[in-house]
């Protein structure tokens, strides 16, 4: 307590242990803190009420003064402290912050399956709140380190440097995913020109930290701070190892995504139907649909198998595998695979189609397919198609004058019967004829008024009987689109259709190795 000339009037032991200068008669600013002297001074100057506690610090602690005045003008000062309560406070508010900022780190982080940009944004994040630079070191290719350097309030930038990683103390270790080395052990002085950009100006503290991937180290986080800021502390270490442990995380995913895009994209090359261009003065067009929108292969599936020159057939395929989707495209592939090996036989349909059978009847899949052969070659004016069909629709051929007629072919579909059964036909196409191959998808596609139709065979019909005189191309878009639009917002089985024509036009030459020819129309 002290009276209104700051005098001390009165102490008891806890204040002595606290204010050990404090003695009854001595003086305020004496003994007490400044900032306790000044609100002192403010309380006995003033006649308003008890004013809202002070704060200031004692000897280290923390301390809040809670006054009461006296009716002599004295002001009994009643000194608490509050260290623990603020140092918890300020803990608990640091953890906010921190975990606050692992979740941004986490979303940014996962938001991208691409391994560039998610490493640029391990780099921007560890600039902006863990140092005032940050370089990403990934695994060394080609001989060389892909460094990703981010300056805080700047974009990252990418290079390709020479460099060996030992000359970082804990950087080769990091990279292959050994705990970190303490930032007090690196010498900020002894960092090679690579690390350290020329712009950034003199690095004060370093601290390396492994970023941690899916079984292999995803590389390494180097951490910069300018000379003159404060050194990394254990908290910050600690969470620097945190962030890491994400960023690791995240571009290990990222580049297994990249990796297995790669293999899929590299697979899924050989499951795309090919390009159909004329082969050999023969007319061929295809169209293919798939039943999900974003599939880009499924059941249905045609092939071209070129004859190497016009005095032999180029074989057409055209198939359906039951179901839709990814197993039924395996099992296309599996097909496709298998016929290409079967070429040398091409001219026996039936041995040809007896051999898959038996391949698919050894085979583990469950699944079983149709499928139409039909081989092509020119003769004069006139394309010659022998047709056979194993479980599938027949061909229709479109005459000059529109007609449209059945080809007379059927057959056992492959896969399920031990001893299945093949027809063949042979069928001829004069100038401007074609012979349309289809799956059921067209046919038995659902839409109409009500959405519950199918498109039909009829339908088929007459919507080539409209292409007459139209060539190959404009027959298959024709058709594919009269079926889309009959579907269409409703669900489909995937759609296949491949057109055979005959030229309508004089045979001039043929103009390239590959069998293409060019003719008048």
């Amino acid at each position: 307590m002290a009276d209104s000339s700051a005098a001390v009037r009165e102490v008891n032991g806890p204040a002595s242990l606290l204010l050990p200068r404090a003695r009854v008669g001595a003086s305020l600013s004496q003994t007490a803190p400044t900032w306790l002297t000044a609100a002192h001074r403010r309380m006995t100057a003033s006649t308003a009420g008890p004013s809202e506690p002070v704060c200031g610090t004692i000897e280290g602690r923390t301390v809040e003064a809670h006054p009461v005045r006296e009716s002599d003008g004295s002001v009994v000062w009643w000194l608490v402290d509050d260290t623990d309560r603020r140092l918890a406070r300020a803990a608990l508010e640091s953890e906010r912050e921190r975990t606050a900022f692992l979740t941004r780190a986490s979303t940014l982080l996962l938001s991208s399956l691409n391994a560039d940009r998610c490493t640029e944004t391990t780099a921007r994040l560890a600039a902006e709140h863990l140092a005032d630079a940050a370089l990403v070191v990934t695994p060394m290719a080609a001989r060389r380190l892909p460094l990703t350097f981010c300056r805080h309030g700047e974009p990252p930038t990418r290079s390709l440097v020479r460099a060996d990683p030992s000359t970082v103390p804990g950087l080769a270790e990091a990279l292959q995913g050994f705990p970190p080395v303490p930032s007090r052990w690196i010498d900020p002085q002894a960092l090679p020109d690579w690390v350290v950009p020329e712009a950034l100006g003199p690095v004060g503290s370093v601290a390396v930290v492994p970023l941690p991937g899916h079984g292999v180290p995803a590389g390494a986080l180097v951490l910069l701070r300018h000379r003159g800021e404060s050194a990394f502390d254990d908290g910050e270490e600690v969470l620097a190892r945190l962030f890491a442990a994400r960023a690791g995380a995240a571009l290990s995913a990222a580049r297994l995504y990249a990796q297995q895009s790669g293999i899929t994209e590299t697979l899924m090359r050989e499951l795309l139907p090919p390009p159909l261009h004329h082969v050999h003065g023969v007319e061929l067009a295809a169209a293919y649909t798939p039943a999900g929108a974003g599939e880009r292969v499924g059941g249905d599936f045609y092939d071209l198998h070129p004859a190497p020159d016009d005095s032999q057939e180029s074989l057409v395929v055209l198939g359906d595998v039951c179901g839709k989707g990814l197993e039924a495209a395996v099992l296309t592939g599996k097909i496709r695979s298998t016929l290409h090996a079967l070429l040398p036989l091409a001219d026996d349909h039936g041995r040809v189609l007896h051999l898959l059978n038996s391949a698919l009847l050894t085979s583990h899949h469950t699944r079983f397919a149709t499928l139409v052969l039909a081989s092509v070659r020119r003769h004069g004016h006139e394309v010659g198609v022998r047709l056979t069909s194993a479980g599938h629709l027949a061909p229709l051929v479109l005459e000059a004058d529109g007609t449209v007629r059945a080809t007379d072919t059927r057959g056992t579909l492959v896969g399920v019967l031990p001893d299945p059964v093949f027809g063949t036909t042979e069928v001829t196409l004069g100038p401007g004829e074609i012979c349309l191959l289809f799956t059921d998808g067209i046919t038995e596609a659902r839409g109409g008024p009500l959405g519950d139709e199918m498109f039909g065979e009829h339908r088929l019909r007459r919507t080539m009987t409209a292409c007459a005189g139209m060539p190959v191309e404009a027959v298959v878009e024709h058709v594919r689109m009269r079926a889309a639009d009959w579907v269409g917002a409703g669900r489909h089985d995937d759609m296949a259709v491949v057109a055979i024509g005959a030229p309508r036009g004089t045979h001039l030459s043929a103009v390239d190795g590959h069998g293409r020819g060019r003719y008048t129309g």
